[in-house]
């Protein structure tokens, strides 16, 4: 174990909620036609923020098994005793009644349906939230300003709308169902893309709106994050450089420590607008730069990001080059466990969160996991990585 990790982490969720808020980053059971995570990967989310929340957290059971303890304490954490765990569908459900009951109330990273939980139950009152996170509002939070042309349209006028479009052009639902991981987002260069992206919104029967946005050419595309509440104001922790493939696909993120201070200013106001809103936590925003400079804001997210995680833990981990990813077995779960146990004890992959598909059964389930690779060069960083993958899957 390295000196550093036992430097204390920068910020902790629970710096930024009262005692009686817990925090629960589960999409919901019920189906969302632009959030298709399978079961595993839901599950496997809920303990993303292991080690940085140090608050009540809803927890799968697959995630709190001795391998994520051991892995932790090769960094000197451990699983903190104030989770609240839930092994399925009817577990899960009934656990967030029973602490609502209880006049706790939950951070939802996704919106859940009325039959689980009032509107006053969520940690930011329900309504807003959606608000916050609904992508037709992005003028709203942005004052009008740093926005490509979008038009938000309903699903009766697309067909019609879509016609007075040239491609590239992107399609993003415009209702407050919840998107992750780019799924929600079409990106059209073709009339494939765009016949398939047709089918799509047709199939998804819930969305009434449909947004059409121009394809923006970018330089870079930075995650700016955020963090507020009454006792820290607001303060911008880092920002991130998405990896995403041609059509939006989240791959994850590498740390940026040069950032142009007009995306930092760009995304403080955003920031500022949300919490005169009534927004409280942490909040990451896609900021895109094209090849004249210009900002555009592409996404908002008023919720914790899948990267969050890097920045608070930048103390703790090597100066220099950082990246965020997960990985999942295929087929040797004890294997897959431990080449992660190699890398850790190495002192340059740092664990997050384990999910035990041996929970399941002997291989029954493929197991994930999510850390972050720091080194002092990024081609160092990014060698072990595929050393790594080679270990892993070559056998």
């Amino acid at each position: 174990m390295t000196k550093a990790y036992h430097k204390p982490l920068l910020l902790t969720l629970k710096d930024l909620y009262e005692d009686n808020i817990i925090y629960n980053s589960r999409p919901s059971y019920e189906d969302n036609p632009w959030l298709k995570a399978e079961e595993d990967q839901s599950n496997f989310l809920t303990a993303r923020e292991l080690v940085i929340s140090k608050m009540p957290m809803i927890i799968h059971e697959a995630c709190l098994t001795k391998r994520i303890e051991d892995l932790l304490n090769l960094v000197g954490e451990k699983v903190p005793d104030n989770i609240h765990r839930f092994k399925d569908k009817e577990s899960y459900e009934q656990l967030i009644q029973q602490l609502t009951n209880k006049r706790n109330k939950i951070f939802f990273q996704y919106i859940h349906g009325e039959h689980l939980c009032d509107k006053d139950d969520y940690a930011i009152y329900k309504p807003k939230f959606i608000d916050l996170n609904n992508k037709s509002k992005l003028s709203q939070w942005t004052k009008g300003k740093y926005l490509p042309r979008r038009e938000c349209v309903s699903v009766k006028e697309y067909e019609e709308e879509i016609k007075n479009w040239e491609l590239p052009l992107v399609l993003k639902p415009g209702d407050e169902l919840p998107t992750a991981g780019g799924y929600g987002v079409m990106i059209c260069y073709t009339e494939d893309d765009l016949k398939k992206a047709n089918q799509r919104i047709k199939e998804a029967t819930e969305t009434e709106h449909i947004i059409i946005e121009q394809f923006i050419e970018e330089v870079d595309n930075y995650c700016v994050q955020y963090v507020y509440s009454e006792d820290t104001g607001i303060q911008y922790i880092g920002a991130v450089k998405q990896l995403t493939d041609d059509y939006g696909f989240y791959n994850g993120n590498v740390n940026s420590d040069e950032v142009p201070q007009s995306v930092i200013d760009a995304g403080y106001e955003i920031m500022q607008n949300g919490v005169d809103y009534g927004y409280k936590g942490v909040s990451g925003f896609d900021l895109l730069i094209d090849k004249e400079g210009k900002i555009y804001a592409i996404d908002l997210n008023f919720r914790q990001n899948g990267s969050t995680s890097m920045l608070l833990l930048k103390n703790r981990l090597k100066d220099g080059f950082h990246k965020f990813l997960s990985y999942h077995a295929k087929g040797d779960n004890e294997h897959f466990y431990k080449v992660i146990e190699k890398y850790v004890e190495g002192g340059h992959l740092y664990p997050l969160s384990f999910f035990d598909g041996d929970w399941f059964g002997k291989n029954k389930v493929n197991a994930r996991f999510a850390g972050i690779w720091h080194a002092e060069t990024e081609s160092k960083a990014l060698q072990l990585e595929q050393k790594f993958l080679s270990e892993l899957y070559d056998e």
